[in-house]
């Protein structure tokens, strides 16, 4: 502060504690509005003396020709237009999963929503097994419940009986047997002797290969005869324990499946399809799946070519990859299928948003981050969306997109750069 701003608030001090003292003197004499009226003077004085105090800083700042604020708005442009090169929105994987933001690959194929077919979700038969031991066996112990996902190798009962101990035995009998003759020259054995005794052998094996038995159970047996009567039925393969019939003390028919254990990380998608809608259809090709709020691309793996006598449709069957097991078999499902008249592709509600100039407008992620980018849309039904615009291949967010233009509106980008 400059010397004539302290003297004029040194005279104010002054002045201030002079009428403070006089106004207490006349307080019981002077009636109350002289009272006010000093304060509203008082006040006005010290707005003038304010005003004085603050118009020579400016003035004198004005003078000097202030290139500090001058610098400060020459620095800030190229920080903005450095914070504009990169628009992509950047999120990392624990923030993208709590966002509930999902991504899609698109397909090369054009899809149209008229070409779309009703379907159920069914178990992959080729990721599916059922546990049936071809003996009668005996439930003895249980280790697993319905619905509980289990490894390969894992127990999951422990099966005894009559029939399962007397193949046991046959087999440790019949091993032994073709151990001794094995040892024996040629001259002390004859060949059919010699190939009956395998022959015995290898049969017995396969009677507890049919029960489910494996090769490291089944060389555990030979050494360790004292376990005949038992043995626990392991997992062939990762997946989920359904249809569970077995109840301890049970004893199972042979050829009874016992459970199915399903790899629930792939699913097949069956559906009935018109004669029209099935000549675009082809081996290999892409289709979408809707399930639920859903859409997971997939993958035409057969089809019947036989119409059905009293729907007049043919099957088609569709294989998916069903990562963290979001959706189930059971379920029923929207099939879309490529299509050559007005294609385009095909996406949720939950992918479109509206840009801050009102177009239509995706997310796109790359290797920077998620980016907006706008769309034209075609027609909408039934919550889907034929949208142009997209490049194939392209990795667009089916859902969460609402989340990122938050997102962007905070930011404060706009991808017309208006």
């Amino acid at each position: 502060m400059n010397i004539q701003s302290k003297s004029i608030k040194n005279r104010f001090k002054s002045m201030n504690t002079d009428m403070k003292n006089q106004q207490q003197t006349q307080t019981l004499a002077t009636p109350f509005h002289l009272n006010a009226l000093a304060r509203a003077m008082s006040f006005a004085f010290l707005m003038t003396l304010t005003a004085a105090v603050v118009t020579p800083s400016t003035a004198f700042a004005g003078e000097g020709h202030d290139h500090g604020a001058e610098t400060t708005e020459t620095a800030k442009a190229p920080a903005a237009e450095e914070s504009g090169e990169d628009h992509a929105l950047k999120l990392t994987a624990e923030q993208q999963a709590l966002a509930g933001v999902e991504v899609m690959q698109l397909s090369e194929e054009s899809f149209n929503l008229e070409a779309v077919a009703t379907a159920t979700l069914v178990v992959d038969r080729d990721r599916t097994m059922a546990l049936a031991p071809q003996v009668d066996v005996r439930v003895l112990e249980r280790h697993v419940v319905p619905g509980q996902e289990v490894s390969k190798g894992e127990p999951l009962l422990t099966l005894g009986g009559v029939a399962v101990a007397q193949a046991q035995a046959d087999y440790i009998n019949a091993e032994a047997e073709w151990s001794r003759v094995k040892r024996m020259g040629k001259s002390a054995v004859s060949a059919s002797r010699r190939l009956q005794a395998q022959v015995d052998a290898e049969l017995k094996r396969a009677i507890l290969e049919a029960m489910k038995m494996t090769p490291v159970q089944i060389a555990k047996l030979e050494s360790n005869p004292s376990t005949i009567g038992s043995y626990q039925l392991l997992a062939p393969i990762n997946g989920r324990v359904q249809q569970d019939i077995g109840f301890l003390g049970q004893v199972i028919t042979a050829g009874t499946a016992l459970m199915q254990l399903t790899d629930e990380s792939h699913l097949w998608v069956e559906a009935q399809v018109t004669p029209a809608q099935s000549e675009n259809i082809s081996i290999g090709s892409k289709a979408l799946v809707r399930v639920g709020d859903r859409t997971l691309e997939a993958k035409i793996i057969g089809r019947s070519h036989e119409l059905n006598s009293v729907t007049r449709t043919e099957q088609i069957l569709v294989s998916l990859e069903n990562p963290g097991h979001v959706i189930h078999a059971g379920q029923f499902a929207e099939l879309y299928l490529p299509s050559s008249v007005q294609g385009g592709v095909i996406l949720p509600d939950a992918a479109l948003t509206r840009g801050g100039d009102g177009d239509w407008q995706v997310f796109i992620q790359d290797e920077d981050g998620f980016e907006a980018v706008e769309v034209e849309v075609v027609e909408r039904q039934r919550g889907m969306n034929l949208v142009r615009g997209l490049t194939p291949g392209s990795n667009v967010v089916v859902s969460g997109a609402f989340f990122l233009a938050s997102e962007q509106a905070k930011s404060g980008f706009d991808i017309h750069n208006h």
